[in-house]
Order: C-alpha cells, then structure tokens, then sequence
C-alpha cells in the first residue's frame, strides 16, 4: 500500500522517554518529505527497551496525537510485568481520560502469548477501540471476520486472561502461586541481570523496570566498527554473531529496533530461569572481543 515508517528516538538519558520535541522533529521531517503520518506505535511497557512509562512520558505522545490527528496505537501487552519499587502500568486510555483528550483515536492491544502469561504457542489477543470512527470499527470488524480467528485453546485464553479465577473459587489459589511464582522470578531477574550487566567494563544497561528485555549500550574498539564496515553489517550485528559463536548466546543487535546514532548495543532477555548462569559469560566474551579488536 506504499506506507513507510518513520522512526522516532527515545532519549536513553531519561529512562527511554519520548520527548515532544524530538516528535515534533520527525513529524516535519517527514512531511518534508511529501509524507502523510497516519499512525504512531507505542510500547508500554518497552520493547526492547524495558522501561515503564510515566503518567507524564504517555501523555507527552497521547497529545502529541490528539493535536496532530495521528491514531495512537498503544501495545500494552506486557502490562502485568513491572517490577521497579515505585513504577506502576497506565493504560494510555486511563491518561487521555485524565487529560481530557476527546479526538484523540486509540487502538490499545493485548496478548496472552506476551507478558505475565507468556504462552507464546497460545495464540490470542484483543484490540480496543477508542474515539474510532463506527465506519472505520465496521470496516475492521469486517475484515476479522472474513479470516481465520484464533484457535480454541487462544480463545480461551485470551477469556481467562481477563476474567481470571476470581476469590473463593477452586482455581484461584493455585492461579495466585502459580503467577506470584513467575513474576518474582521475573523481578528478581530482571534487578540481577542488569547489575551483573553494569559490573562489566565497557557495558552499561538502564534499569530493566518491567517486560522481560534488557537493552545494554556497549563500547567497543573503533578497529570493531571498521571491521563490521568491511564485512557490510553493523558494529552490533558483529558483536552479537561473536557472543553466539563464543558462548551460545543468541542476542538482538540493537541496530534491528533502531538507536541513536554512534550507539551500540544489543536486546537480551531474563525470561529463562537460568539467565543469570550468563553473566559471566558476556563478562568474558566482551574482554575477548575488545582484546581481539584492540
């Protein structure tokens, strides 16, 4: 159909926050360009980024919407895991209710294949519709319905994932240990992983306050980055086919979801229960790599 995307920077600085300048930015650059911006995408809590966002840093983006007439597409599938002392989900309907935003059009998804659940072969998931024109809801509900929905078993999940086992029911105790299990092996995790991270020389990583990512910026010999030049691919890319080869550890180079310009780094995750047995080793596969490139 033609469309393009136009990325946005999320200021690392500010634990991944959206500044409205930086919208603003991109907004105009690309209808420089002749571009017409429809929609833009927000992920709360990060990917890959790990962070959760504020009150404030959501409705930075939701008037951002409203004003410009753009539709907010809000994935919130990993509401459940936050785990920072202090941070907490909002939904970006609840901030564009407390905001009074009446024109801004929301589409917010979630998922049982993400998140708390994490049942990633159960595939089912919903979208609501906020402030969406009735023309346009017939014309998706039209669409849905002419092709394939979810298997049973996603059905039935996606249903338990919002009508969970409620108090005094025969399920609800084991539902309660069973998710009380996951998530404080998520949190604790998620708080090691990034402390053994930032206890290496040459890495440092942000505070992983909820989902299930960590996204480390590592430094790395300049011989590294013309090296990656010669062979065609990114610093990160190099890294991350280095730490697979040496360790077995299969990373996302950060080029792959965009990054500010000079940044190298890369996505992991602590969704594994034996995630933490890896420190060690991205300890002493990035002493190798710089040693090989210095």
């Amino acid at each position: 159909l033609g469309g393009r995307q136009v990325g946005y920077e999320l200021d690392e600085s500010l634990n991944w926050a959206a500044s409205r300048e930086e919208l603003e930015k991109q907004l105009a650059k690309a209808k420089k360009e002749g571009l017409e911006v429809k929609a833009l995408a927000m992920i709360n809590p990060g990917n890959p980024s790990g962070n959760v966002m504020t009150h404030c840093d959501i409705q930075v983006i939701t008037e951002f919407c409203a004003e410009h007439g753009i539709v907010m597409l809000a994935d919130e599938v990993y509401q459940t895991n936050v785990y920072a002392e202090g941070a907490e989900f909002v939904s970006a309907k609840k901030v564009a209710l407390d905001s009074g935003l009446q024109n801004l059009q929301l589409v917010s998804f979630h998922s049982t294949s993400k998140g708390l659940i994490g049942e990633c072969g159960r595939r089912g998931g919903y979208m609501e519709l906020h402030h969406i024109d009735p023309y346009v809801q017939a014309q998706l509900y039209k669409l849905a319905s002419s092709d394939l929905c979810s298997g049973v078993v996603g059905q039935i999940m996606t249903s338990l994932m919002v009508r969970p086992p409620a108090p005094g029911g025969e399920s609800y105790e084991l539902f309660q240990e069973e998710n009380r299990f996951i998530f404080e092996g998520l949190k604790d995790r998620a708080k090691k992983l990034v402390e053994g991270l930032n206890k290496i020389p040459g890495i440092t990583c942000v505070t992983a306050e909820g989902a299930m990512y960590a996204f480390p910026r590592i430094e790395i010999p300049d011989k590294a980055i013309e090296k990656a030049k010669e062979l065609g691919t990114t610093p990160d890319n190099l890294y991350a086919l280095s730490l697979l080869d040496e360790t077995g550890i299969c990373v996302v180079p950060a080029s792959g979801f965009g990054q500010a310009k000079g940044r190298v780094g890369f996505r992991t995750t602590f969704l594994h229960p034996d995630t933490l047995k890896s420190i060690d080793l991205f300890a002493k596969h990035h002493e190798k790599f710089v040693n090989d490139y210095s």
